[in-house]
Parts: C-alpha cells; structure tokens; sequence
C-alpha cells in the first residue's frame, strides 16, 4: 500500500450494556484483498469500542496510503473531523474546561490517522450498507470471544 493507493475501511464497535461487554470489529478492503479484525473489552463502553475498532484497522496497515474510514460513530466521525482541532489546543480538554472522555484512544488515533490520508465517513448504522453491516457482524463476534472467554 502507498500513499496513492486507496484502502477501505469499515469499523464498528458494540456494547451489551454501556458499560458492558464490547466488542469491535474492522472489515479492511484494498485492491481485492480483504482483512477480518476483531476483538472486545469485559467491561467498556461503546464508544471506547467505536473507537478501538479504527485504531486496530489503522494499525494493521504497513504503508502510508489514503484510507476511507466507513462509522455509523457520529462521535468518532465528528471526533476526527471537527472536534479533535479544539481539543488539542485546549490540552484535551473540551470547551467547558472538562477533560475530553476516551482521551487516551483518541491521542492514539490522533497519531495513527496522521499516519495516513484519512477520509472520515458517515454511514447510517443497521441500514443495509454491506460493509457497515460486516464491521457491525465482527463487533458482535468481539462481544461473544469476550463473553465466551469470561465464561470458560
């Protein structure tokens, strides 16, 4: 992958109760190859999930490239697109003087995006866009791992 090659992302997270069990998932397509990622936490949020979901698909790329990064996360989309600008300038803080929730993924993600040419896309969740609901299925596989696993 280059800077001039373009990859897709799909990332969603899931929660059973919030907090709860989560899980997020990633579906990566690039020149007719594609990659599964998933994963989950015991005890998170869903936004932390949303969240982890774009850091591990960031991660799993070995080259700089230009990424459309699908959510149905209007947080993490918005985080990316108009918020993280204030943030930083207020040293993670939001408007109100309030430390940002989740600052330590969304440092993380700050670091990996500017990795990379970074497209922030919006989707509609649970409305039939084929990779949204992918991300969506991986998430939930997240979700049983992690339940599996508490219970074995």
């Amino acid at each position: 992958m280059s800077e001039n090659k373009e990859i897709e992302i799909y990332a969603d997270g899931a929660c059973k109760g919030n907090p709860g069990p989560g899980g997020w998932g990633a579906w990566i397509s690039y020149a007719g190859r594609e990659k599964e990622l998933f994963g989950g936490e015991l005890l998170t949020t869903n936004n932390r999930m949303e969240l982890t979901a774009v850091i591990r698909a960031l991660e799993a790329l070995n080259q700089s490239c230009h990424a459309k990064v699908f959510t149905d996360s209007v947080y993490v989309q918005k985080g990316m697109t108009e918020w993280i600008v204030g943030w930083k300038a207020r040293n993670w803080c939001t408007a109100d003087k309030k430390p940002v929730k989740n600052d330590d993924l969304w440092r993380a993600l700050d670091v990996l995006a500017q990795q990379h040419t970074v497209q922030w896309i919006w989707v509609k969740g649970h409305a039939g866009n084929a990779g949204n609901e992918r991300a969506d299925m991986l998430a939930n596989k997240g979700v049983e791992q992690v339940l599996q696993g508490a219970i074995a």
